[in-house]
């Protein structure tokens, strides 16, 4: 039974924006399973509603997907209560938000709230990684974890430039890192996309552990007029989600 288990949860970690569709044939080559497993596996999955055949004989994620999502966002006192603050921080300084968690070396965005008049992010979109390298709270919770995790977290990890800004070498990273723990703030200053600005502020859990980062994204040529406004209204906004998750500052 794990090992049907294990198979379920590989096969469904391929699924991406880059590879909403997969086929038997080309899962078999990438994992060296048999196409009968690999077939009976997918048949199943699509009559429970987690994936859908399409005309072509490949399969996308199901509307089962869709609903456990909403399920997930809605009952998770982290998205509840972040978007609160998200809302806030959108109405009165008219900035998108995001929040964001950590999963090794990656930033998901799991909360977003765009400003109708701010600079429309093209790579921002619910349920994008982005490399944490690169990203304000990406940077922030790997600050955040014990500095001795760092270089398993990168092994054999890429430090990709997304722009001339971007962090390609480990040592810088770790240089920004250890800078960011002593702020407890952290900036994405043009790191992934150009003229955009990013600052992120810590969101802990009623143990005091940092669980996820919520942060504002601005053009840069205003956050250069304003930068501590920024940074205290996205602070603000995180230490408030934090105390509603139980955090009491000591």
């Amino acid at each position: 039974m794990r090992q049907i288990v294990d198979k379920i949860g590989t096969i469904l970690s391929l699924y991406s924006f880059e590879r909403p569709e997969l086929g038997v044939t080309e899962l078999a080559g990438e994992l060296s399973w048999p196409k009968s497993t690999i077939s009976e596996i997918l048949a199943s999955l699509a009559r429970q509603g987690f994936l859908e055949r399409t005309r072509r004989g490949r399969f996308r994620l199901g509307w089962r997907f869709f609903e456990m999502n909403q399920v997930l966002l809605e009952s998770t006192p982290l998205v509840r209560e972040s978007r609160r603050a998200m809302q806030e921080l959108v109405e009165r300084h008219g900035e998108s938000s995001h929040l964001m968690v950590l999963e090794r070396h990656q930033a998901v965005i799991v909360e977003k709230v765009q400003a109708s008049l701010a600079m429309q992010i093209l790579m921002s979109r619910v349920g994008l990684r982005l490399p944490a390298h690169c990203s304000a709270c990406g940077k922030l919770l790997l600050a955040l974890r014990p500095p001795d995790e760092l270089p398993e977290l990168f092994d054999n990890v890429e430090l990709k430039p997304f722009t001339p800004a971007t962090i390609t070498d480990f040592g810088r990273l770790e240089s920004e890192l250890a800078t960011i723990r002593e702020a407890g703030i952290a900036y994405d200053r043009e790191e992934i996309v150009p003229g955009l600005t990013c600052v992120a502020a810590p969101i802990r859990n009623d143990e005091g552990k940092p669980i996820a980062g919520i942060s504002v994204s601005i053009p840069s040529y205003r956050f250069a007029g304003g930068e501590q406004t920024y940074v205290d209204m996205v602070r603000d906004a995180a230490q408030r989600v934090s105390r509603s998750l139980g955090y009491i500052e000591t």
